[in-house]
């Protein structure tokens, strides 16, 4: 096995033995702690006469309790707000967990699987999405700059100095629905940029009030067009291309007469999931950009995984694994936290072993030929 499968599969060992021991300790304290909460609260639940939920019946507990143990009114006022939240039905469910010990059941594992799996799709989906959106971008670009179009913006404060004579209409009409088209061109342009580089919650508030923000397709959505992803590493994948166009064996390729016009190419082609442009240069800069960026593809993951748990925090997705996370968190149920964390690594993990085994695959392909 090489080495660096054996690092990863040491280093996966051993962050799983780091939170199976904290997560023993953590379990043994809940335990205990909770076990003592239960046991200082226990003889005031079920006295007839006592009904928390009433302010004069708090007042009187506590003015009771200060009377037997005057010492110790702080614990006491602590013992009657927690007696409180044992007893009142609406907090029924807290009370039954905490009588059951600690955050984790088996209900909850199994309740936490399915989330699990479902964050494990979307992350598929939108990995799937931005790899396709950073590579259509970035050749798009490129192609761009090779035929030598110029930006709209551009092109059109050079349009509106080129004014016709007044006298001629017909002129005039062309020369304002030019230069609307390159205006309107570049104002789309603009507001694609921004939506790109805008955080995720930051497009989710806008579009509340008309789109159901709870729904699997809304987080992909956001997951792929969001958070600078895509302009971040479409540009890296440009720079990929135009150091490889600049790279001795395409002025070779030139020279023996491969198609290096790139006014011939089929704009069709640019939006392909699986591009290919046979019969000229591009397609040979595209796949070495491509080899090139494949390990990129471990850092676009950790990030991407960093943007899907900001969405579902920051909005508040219901039955989500990340939201979950948080309730969990400000809950204090650790052995929870430490659970979805470890699943989130192992996620992340997951997805630099594959990377690297595509890796090797493609090496392999280099070699062969």
């Amino acid at each position: 096995m090489p080495r660096k499968y054996l690092d990863h599969l040491f280093s996966v060992l051993f962050i799983v033995l780091l939170f199976l021991i904290l997560f023993l300790i953590v379990r043994s304290g809940a335990e205990a702690e909770l076990e003592t909460e239960y046991t200082r609260v226990a003889p005031y639940l079920n006295l007839a006469s006592l009904d928390l939920s009433e302010p004069l019946h708090r007042t009187l507990f506590s003015e009771t309790l200060n009377i037997y143990y005057p010492e110790t009114e702080a614990r006491n006022d602590s013992l009657v707000e927690l007696t409180r939240r044992y007893a009142t039905d609406d907090f029924m469910a807290v009370q039954e967990m905490l009588r059951s010990g600690p955050g984790l059941t088996w209900s909850k594992f199994w309740s936490l699987s399915g989330m699990y799996i479902s964050f494990i799709i979307s992350y598929l989906l939108v990995m799937v999405l931005t790899y396709y959106g950073v590579q259509t971008l970035a050749v798009l670009r490129f192609v761009k700059e090779k035929q030598n179009l110029r930006p709209y913006l551009i092109r059109f404060v050079e349009h509106i100095q080129q004014l016709p004579p007044r006298d001629d209409k017909s002129a005039i009409a062309a020369y304002l629905q030019t230069g609307s088209k390159y205006l309107g061109l570049a104002i789309l342009k603009g507001i694609g940029y921004l939506i790109l580089f805008s955080p995720a919650y930051v497009l989710a508030y806008s579009f509340r009030s008309r789109f159901d923000t709870d729904t699997f397709v809304f987080m992909i959505l956001l997951g792929a067009v969001s958070n600078g992803l895509l302009v971040m590493y479409a540009q890296r994948f440009f720079t990929f291309l135009t150091s490889e166009s600049r790279k001795g064996y395409v002025q070779t390729a030139i020279v023996k007469n491969l198609n290096a016009a790139y006014s011939e190419i089929p704009w069709s082609t640019l939006f392909r999931f699986r591009k290919r442009f046979d019969d000229h240069i591009l397609q040979h800069i595209y796949l070495n950009a491509r080899y090139q960026y494949i390990l990129t593809l471990k850092e676009q993951a950790s990030f991407l995984i960093t943007g899907l748990i900001i969405i579902e925090m920051a909005l508040n997705i219901h039955g989500h694994i990340c939201y979950e996370l948080l309730q969990n968190v400000l809950f204090e149920q650790y052995d929870v936290v430490l659970i979805i964390l470890l699943g989130l690594f192992l996620v992340v993990k997951a997805t630099e072993v594959l990377v690297d085994l595509w890796m090797d695959l493609e090496a392999m392909k280099y070699e062969n030929r």
